[in-house]
């Protein structure tokens, strides 16, 4: 008789599991694996399934924390959906099958609703709400089946991860949070709002900082290369930040310095990340990948091609998207050049009439790529919220360019959503089995200003109007998009698929209810419809009920020495 004989009996497949579970990554089959884990890492994780297996059955006496019982699983590797049970001990999900006569500390009835993992946000804007303590619960992010979060994106953010991750987990977190080092803000932190480029000796202080985000964990390098300052960086620059990344595995992810065709053009500007992952050695990712404005409408078709083609040489490049035909950004960077906002800003260049004549010419032309005033809608917390630019400058008497140089100069207008992609770029985005779901939401205190629905509504949105009804990709591949293959290009181990081995983030959700209720006019609505979520193992919800468990982690990128 063996010392453990409920391991003997109940378990012996789980034995054979947790070794054939080694051979299992999180990668999606149909992709190849972008990053192979060290000796070191398999080894751990051999230990943790033994330990699992062995102790399933000791201790409390039940078999396991929680079951989840007769679910259709969405594995996250494309696979078509299964029924089974799910049995979840500690921060792991310890078996996947019939578990008819298993016990559990708790028992989730999961007939007639889909279980997935937990959904990963792979562009979010969430990490200073989360800091909060009134919003580190992400009641927001969870309703939508999110259970990890890649924040500072954009090329924006803490360039402290340890500082950071201090403060994240200083009131405890609702979801797990994958860091990434900002080039952005490191190079305000060298240069300065300076358009110039750095000094060699700046670089490599710029580079250094990169590399101590490395050794804290980050996942890679985000860059806002449309923004400004780093709007005013070279190629090379961000190739060589990009490189210090390399021997970590690390991701490479831009918004792009063109979505539109203000400078050199959304073609133009993916080629850029191609090149950078290509000469970086790094993981490339066009964040929110989109045609933005009437003018690069259909250049979806050139856009997928030229990736097509750097992946058929190699290149590890790949997308993200969110489910929307808005976007959303700062109202003086949709809106006015970068030069006029080098320095002190704006306002004082529009006092020169040489130079304000200057400015207005091209934010003419800005406001024709962005489709015009009725286009643009006021977002925050200012007093137009919610509010067009048309409709603020008829109400003004005033035509839209002078509205907008009013505002500009008075600052009474932070962001704005822009209604300016069309469906048939979207869908073609969505159908590529290289981009990845996001959301590029943040968290802000609900019922304040008017923030984008996307806050509060991305993920469901994709199932609900491209999966469900207009069926432009089908759930296997959906779900893939929010889990398994986010996880394989950001190389985030053993989570994004159910499976034995991997973390117990767990979403259940019932499809004919899943939906995003935020709209544009009235943004500040949870999404409905999941009915259980696990973070950790840990049940966030129950019964439709937030619980505020906070079992949230920091997340640490594997080194290159393993660890």
């Amino acid at each position: 008789m063996s010392f453990f004989p409920f391991v003997s009996s109940h378990h012996s497949r789980l034995r054979v599991s947790a070794l054939a579970a080694l051979s299992v990554s999180s990668a999606s089959p149909r992709e190849p694996r972008v990053v192979r884990e060290e000796w070191g890492s398999i080894w751990r994780r051999l230990t943790i399934l033994i330990v699992a297996v062995l102790t399933a059955g000791c201790g409390d006496g039940a078999d396991y924390d929680v079951i989840i019982r007769n679910g259709t699983i969405v594995d996250g590797t494309g696979a078509d959906p299964f029924v089974a049970d799910l049995g979840i001990r500690d921060e792991r999900i310890i078996a996947v099958g019939a578990l008819d006569t298993a016990t559990a500390e708790r028992v989730l009835d999961a007939s007639g609703l889909h279980v997935a993992s937990g959904f990963i946000d792979v562009h979010s804007h969430s990490g200073g709400g989360l800091e909060t303590p009134e919003l580190s619960t992400a009641h927001a992010l969870l309703a939508q089946g999110i259970t990890t979060v890649a924040i500072n994106p954009d090329g924006g953010g803490a360039i402290d991860l340890a500082a950071q991750r201090t403060r994240l987990l200083d009131h405890g977190l609702g979801v797990n949070v994958a860091q990434l080092v900002p080039h952005g803000a490191i190079r305000t932190e060298v240069l300065g709002n300076s358009a110039r480029d750095p000094e060699p000796d700046e670089l490599e202080r710029m580079k250094a900082l990169v590399l101590a985000g490395m050794e804290e964990g980050a996942f890679g390098l985000s860059s806002g290369l449309f923004y400004t300052p780093g709007s005013w960086s070279k190629t090379e620059e961000v190739i060589a930040m990009a490189r210090v990344t390399a021997p970590y595995g690390g991701v490479y992810t831009s918004h792009i310095r063109d979505e539109a065709d203000y400078t050199i053009g959304v073609v133009a500007a993916v080629d850029e990340v191609i090149r950078i992952a290509r000469e970086g050695g790094v993981t490339g990712i066009v964040s929110h990948v989109k045609a933005l404005g009437p003018n690069v409408w259909g250049t979806s078709e050139q856009i997928v091609a030229n990736i097509e083609a750097a992946r058929a040489e190699g290149v590890n490049v790949w997308a993200d998207q969110y489910p929307y035909d808005a976007s959303a950004t700062g109202f003086v960077s949709a809106l006015v050049p970068a030069w006029a906002r080098e320095g002190d800003g704006v306002e004082g260049r529009l006092d020169d009439p040489a130079t304000a004549m200057r400015i207005r010419a091209e934010v003419t032309e800005n406001l024709a790529r962005r489709g015009g005033g009725e286009r643009i809608m006021f977002r925050g917390r200012g007093p137009f919220a919610g509010r067009t630019l048309a409709d603020v400058a008829a109400e003004r008497e005033q035509d839209e360019l002078a509205a907008a140089i009013d505002l500009i100069r008075s600052r009474d207008v932070d962001g704005i959503v822009s209604f300016n992609m069309h469906e048939d770029d979207i869908a073609h985005f969505m159908r590529q089995p290289w981009t990845m779901t996001s959301s590029d939401g943040d968290l802000t205190p609900f019922g304040e200003g008017v923030p984008h629905p996307r806050n509060y509504g991305a993920f469901p949105r994709k199932i609900r109007e491209y999966v469900v009804e207009q069926e432009i990709v089908d759930l296997p591949t959906a779900i893939r998009s929010m889990t398994g293959l986010s996880a394989e290009v950001f190389g985030i181990t053993d989570r994004g698929v159910v499976r034995e081995g991997a973390f117990a983030d767990i979403v259940v959700f019932d499809l004919d209810r899943f939906n995003d209720p935020a709209t544009f006019d009235d943004p500040h609505r949870l999404a409905e419809g999941v009915v259980h979520i696990l973070v950790n193992g840990s049940l966030a919800i129950v019964d439709e009920a937030f619980t505020d468990e906070v079992a949230g982690q920091v997340l640490r990128r594997v080194g290159p020495d393993g660890n």
